[in-house]
């Protein structure tokens, strides 16, 4: 098990009543900007649980919408978020819904810009920490601890091993790893939380790789860390 900082217990720094329904929140709109990879121009947000029962009075809107703006959870802005993304062209959507879900907190963010969609659902797992459920239909579990690579590929013999030598030679060591593919030879999907920072350079190795299609980076080290 992996070393937890006082932050998990406690919760961090923080605008909003309560680190579930409002820290954790905005890391789950943090992660889904950052798979994104840009700011969209629309984002649909189903709440599950007791997000759907609470997210307006708790302010989990507020929040979500906040980490797509890429807003820490310390940042003074979260309260005008709505706001803030109508002015920035982000039009909103908010649904909720009984469906099942792993745990109370659970909210689904479906991204749209460009032509490009994500679909991302993840969990508030308490003070301020979250649990990535699954991206783009692929069925994965990560945290955002720690600096987190996303590889989208082909699935072919050898891949996981290729990824696995670049990281070597960087030095990287692997925490943690999960995959998912959609069938034999399909499409696949690669999730790795790595101990150190994921350079430019090891990714530009990696997308150089047959059969991959895309890296994305999520990494929620927040400015006031050190």
């Amino acid at each position: 098990m992996r070393f937890k900082d006082v932050f998990s217990i406690i919760g961090p720094s923080m605008i909003g009543p309560s680190s579930s329904h409002t820290a954790g929140a905005i890391r789950l709109g943090r992660v889904a900007r950052q798979l994104f990879g840009q700011q969209p121009d629309k984002a649909e947000l189903t709440f599950y649980g007791s997000f759907a029962d609470t997210y307006r009075g708790h302010g989990t809107d507020l929040a979500i919408v906040g980490g797509l703006l890429d807003y820490e959870t310390d940042n003074s802005r979260i309260p005008d978020s709505l706001e803030d993304a109508e002015a920035a062209g982000v039009e909103i959507v908010f649904h909720t819904s009984k469906g099942l879900t792993v745990h109370p907190n659970t909210a689904k963010i479906v991204l749209y810009a460009g032509g490009q969609e994500l679909s991302m659902v993840g969990a508030s797992i308490g003070g301020g920490n979250i649990e990535i459920l699954g991206v783009n239909q692929f069925d994965l579990k990560f945290t955002g601890e720690f600096p987190t690579l996303v590889v989208s590929h082909h699935d072919r013999p050898g891949m996981i091993a290729d990824i696995t030598a670049i990281l070597q030679k960087h030095n990287v060591n692997i925490g943690y790893m999960d995959l998912d593919r959609k069938g034999r030879d399909g499409d696949a999907m690669t999730v790795i939380e790595a101990d150190s920072v994921i350079t430019d350079e090891l990714i530009g190795e990696i997308l150089r790789l047959s059969e991959v299609d895309g890296v994305k980076i999520v990494d929620l080290k927040e400015r006031g860390q050190s």
